[in-house]
């Protein structure tokens, strides 16, 4: 097996489903700038999702229609200003 071929920066991330408040704790790797206060005290990064298994229309049996004109107004408004 290859050395070094996987990152060795894991650590403890908490993913939050912003279409219905749902977190989770997790390894992973992933870079962010945001911290959340989790129940046991401690600040952990955080990652925000807009579909997750608490809200995809698979897992729910419900449909659930996604936003995409609006996030793509807001990038362009975002980066606009350059």
């Amino acid at each position: 097996m290859k050395k070094d071929l996987h990152p060795s920066n894991y650590r403890l991330v908490v993913f939050k489903d912003m279409s219905n408040e749902y977190a989770f704790m997790t390894k992973s790797c992933i870079d962010t700038r945001e911290t959340i206060k989790w129940e046991d005290g401690n600040e952990y990064p955080l990652i925000k999702l807009e579909i997750s298994h608490t809200s995809h229309p698979f897992y729910t049996g419900k449909m659930k229609l996604v936003d995409t004109a609006g996030r793509i107004d807001k990038f362009r408004t975002r980066y606009n200003k350059k």
